[in-house]
């Protein structure tokens, strides 16, 4: 694929943004399962749901732009979720492994927020006004999700975590 214009970059942007929704529709499960916290663990099952939606959201944008949304794998987020894999793997304290679940959920929300804030900008800049519209949804959506992380973890996780 060439970078020639911003219209380029965006279609790339958002196969990217594609691969890393579908690579997260298979984490979130495992996640939810590895989490001993329930308000966690439903925070993972919910944004299981709201990740499809993302993901169903990038379709239509692509197919307004006459793309498919295949042909990128996006390696960040395979990095993100590996290193996700690696704390569920771990042995140890309960909430000390809840919270170290959390940091690496909210790593993902950073990279997720910083990509679609990106995109939107280039739908934005290019009169693309539904497209922009739909990322700022996502993007609305993923800010909420890692500040319900923040909550969990402030409000019961880390708590637990320091005292042991």
């Amino acid at each position: 694929m060439k970078l020639n214009t911003l219209n380029d970059l965006l279609v790339s942007e958002l196969k990217d943004l594609y691969s890393a929704e579908t690579q997260l529709l298979k984490a979130l499960p495992r996640m939810a399962k590895s989490a001993k916290s329930p308000s966690l663990k439903q925070a993972f099952e919910e944004h299981t749901k709201a990740t499809e939606e993302h993901r169903n959201r990038l379709e239509r944008i692509l197919s307004d732009l006459d793309a498919s949304p295949r042909g990128r794998k996006c390696a960040g987020m395979e990095g993100l979720i590996e290193e996700g894999k690696e704390i569920m793997e771990m042995d140890g304290d309960a909430a000390v492994h809840d919270a170290a679940l959390i940091a690496a959920a909210q790593r993902v929300e950073h990279y997720e927020i910083a990509a679609y804030g990106t995109a939107r900008t280039y739908a934005n800049m290019l009169g693309m006004s539904e497209a922009a519209r739909l990322l700022q949804t996502t993007l609305d959506e993923e800010e909420a999700t890692d500040q319900k992380l923040t909550d969990i973890a402030e409000s019961e996780v880390n708590q637990k975590a320091a005292q042991h």
